[in-house]
């Protein structure tokens, strides 16, 4: 028998369940196994879950055909628990190090005899500001602590001998959480340390949804009441507390709903009001009198400096707004286009990437759809005849933005335009993350050259739509972007091209670019550092061209961040294809690719063509950027094909065969599987039916 069975029901939490199934794995203390329940989650948590079992003997996953809630799921769990202490962890917290080993240090001191131990807690925000309860003392009054499942742990066979069960829908935890500390009376005991990270989310959780499923709680402690006179007594305080907290949330309850839920609330505490029972505060006796014009009374005036305040940085902005965009906004009052998409692609340089393989199949299967491209006036000599496009900042710029039903986007629109209620905006992005991105980039300051990560997140929260190549995208996007919007795991748009080019076509491509017949062409495309200026390959092109001999040729495509060219001395068996318009080209021209740490990767292995990964600055590059996994670890779904640090290995793997091997074309096929899972060549045709046609 394990000395803790931890449960981690599972829905919608794909960005961070990573994370907490390691901070329970990676406790020094070894004696648990760890019960995850997929509450039929539409996302890829079952499938993180599933690997984590598969390597991990003391993870068991539990899969329900259909949605039960996170108490029912929680039950689930128990019920297949075999572990003396139950610990129960929501699948986007964290276990901190050493919890476990604390927690056994304590039950086996002071806490033996106890059936339920409370524990610390705190609370990380999206900014990882980190703070703990205010006033929370875990060694006093056990019911004055946080009413919550994940900051105790409990004796199992008290749990099943009181048949405790959580309760069917919103707040399923009061009453169990309630009834354990009522029921286990002395054998109560306290670790006055912290243990669990509650993770507060922008978005997507139920803290963060506010709406009447919030009213449930109210409900919560009428139930607990009717359980008699001495218990209503015992726990009446914390529950006007309780209901009170919540009332007072705004991500809980919505203005609109704050009178109905107060007289709802008020209206069942003085039914229960049990004698003796005197309040201390005046939010305590309004609630209690059922006078919700006092209640907002006392409300408006300790909000007003903050109001005020508010006030002052709405009409700051708004002058600004208005001096921006004054016709913009008489334009934002007349109807939308219901036929009007806008693209913009790597900040308005050109039609290109995901955007532009969408535009083009939406004119072929949606042409009632008029695309109108953003482009900025130093590159609008790149957009291809027949494109109809504006000029970013002018006139016709923001009427289109004001009037677009779909915005198609793989970075951002220029100007901080107001998104309307009934516009549609698709974030396709521009790659697979191996670099560190969004709010995960605060940790590596060095690459993120003044970013306004709120102005990040404010972006995010016009998206509607964010398009993924694969799971890991997925679960990536979901947590360093974190907002409402829904995933569109439909595969790269831009990547159709690999599966539907034909060998005469791609013959073509290679004549066009210069590359002679029977030649083999290796494409090297290194991505950009943050820490340097220019382009600096480290890597002697002339004298690797040298070493491969007159039979190779190099295609080099420096990063578009770097300009129109890569400086390169005259070789003939070097070609410069960094002003190109169409990387998708380069790819399918070449036989190999040569890379470091840039995302082509990931599109090239469509190709299922060899890729040689050159990192001679790795560690520089991890400790400067940040990376989610390691490129030169050799591991399967990690590194994907022949590995080099140094010039002379990469000459000696073209020169000796390594370059394209029976391992590597394992490698390559564990990598192509991770990270190419939904590219088939359709890819373009399930965004333009899901956004126009749907």
């Amino acid at each position: 028998m394990p000395c803790f069975s931890v449960v981690v029901p599972a829905h919608r939490v794909q960005g961070y369940l990573r994370e907490c199934l390691e901070s329970v794995l990676d406790q020094s203390f070894k004696d648990l196994e760890l019960v995850v329940v997929d509450d039929d989650s539409p996302d890829a948590g079952a499938a993180i879950a599933a690997e984590y079992a598969q390597r991990d003997p003391r993870v068991q996953l539990v899969r329900l055909p259909e949605r039960r809630g996170i108490g029912a799921a929680r039950d689930i769990g128990a019920e297949r628990a075999t572990g003396q202490w139950l610990l129960f962890l929501d699948g986007d917290d964290v276990l901190l190090p050493g919890a476990l080993a604390a927690l056994d240090e304590a039950l086996r001191g002071p806490s033996e005899d106890v059936d339920v131990l409370l524990f610390g807690h705190d609370r990380v925000d999206w900014w990882e500001t980190v703070r703990r309860p205010v006033g929370e003392d875990v060694t006093g009054d056990p019911l004055a602590v946080t009413v919550a499942a994940w900051n105790r742990v409990v004796r199992r066979s008290f749990w099943s001998a009181h048949a405790l069960a959580f309760s069917a829908g919103p707040y399923e935890d009061v009453v169990p959480v309630h009834q354990a500390t009522l029921a286990a009376g002395e054998r109560v005991g306290a670790l006055d340390r912290v243990c669990v990270r509650w993770r507060e989310r922008r978005g997507g959780s139920f803290a963060k949804s506010p709406g009447r499923a919030h009213f449930a709680v109210v409900g919560r402690y009428e139930e607990l009441f009717a359980a008699g006179t001495e218990v209503t007594a015992r726990l009446f305080p914390y529950a006007v507390d309780h209901i009170l907290a919540v009332l007072d949330d705004p991500g809980r309850i919505q203005p609109g709903d704050r009178a109905a839920y107060f007289r709802a609330a008020a209206a069942m505490l003085r039914a229960h009001r049990p004698g003796g029972y005197v309040t201390v505060t005046d939010r305590q006796r309004a609630l209690l009198s059922g006078s919700y014009a006092t209640y907002r009374g006392l409300a408006r005036a300790g909000g007003r400096m903050k109001a005020v305040r508010s006030a002052l940085a709405r009409r700051k902005k708004a002058v600004r707004a208005r001096a921006m965009r004054v016709t913009y906004r008489a334009d934002l009052r007349r109807s939308l286009d219901p036929h009007l998409a806008v693209y913009g692609a790597y900040w308005n340089r050109a039609v290109s990437c995901n955007p532009a393989a969408i535009h083009a199949k939406a004119r072929e299967l949606a042409p009632h759809i008029r695309g109108v491209w953003v482009v900025s006036s130093r590159h609008k000599h790149r957009v291809p005849p027949g494109v109809e496009y504006v000029i970013e900042g002018s006139r016709r710029y923001w009427q289109a933005m004001a009037r677009a039903t779909y915005l198609v986007n793989n970075s951002s629109f220029p100007g901080g335009f107001t998104k309307r209620p009934g516009q549609v905006y698709l974030q396709t992005h521009h790659g697979t993350p191996l670099k560190k991105m969004g709010l995960d980039q605060r940790r590596y300051p060095a690459g993120t050259h003044g970013i306004s990560f709120q102005k990040v997140l404010d972006h995010t929260d016009q998206w509607d739509y964010s398009l993924s190549a694969n799971p890991h995208s997925t679960e990536v996007w979901e947590r360093v972007y974190p907002a409402a919007y829904q995933a569109l795991e439909a595969g790269y748009p831009r990547n159709d091209v690999y599966f539907t080019t034909g060998p005469d076509d791609t013959a073509k491509i290679r004549a066009d670019l210069g590359i002679r017949p029977g030649v083999r062409a290796l494409l090297y495309a290194p991505t950009h550092r943050d820490y340097q200026k220019g382009f600096l390959p480290r890597l002697d092109l002339e004298r690797f061209a040298a070493a491969l001999g007159p039979d190779h040729v190099v295609l080099v495509r420096a990063h578009y961040f770097y300009g129109a060219d890569a400086g390169l001395a005259a070789h003939p068996n070097l070609i410069d294809v960094t002003g190109h318009a169409r990387v998708e080209e380069l790819c399918l021209a070449a036989d190999a690719l040569v890379t470091d740490y840039s995302s082509i990767m990931f599109d090239y292995a469509c190709l299922d063509r060899p890729i040689v990964t050159y990192a001679p600055d790795w560690q520089a590059y991890r400790l400067a950027r940040g990376t989610y996994f390691d490129v030169l670890s050799g591991r399967p779904g990690e590194t994907p094909g022949a590995l080099a640090t140094t010039q002379d290995e990469l000459s000696a793997l073209f020169r000796d065969g390594g370059w394209d091997t029976e391992e590597t074309t394992r490698l390559r096929a564990a990598f192509r599987a991770r990270f190419c899972p939904y590219d088939d060549g359709g890819a373009a045709e399930r965004v333009v039916r899901r956004l126009f046609l749907a």
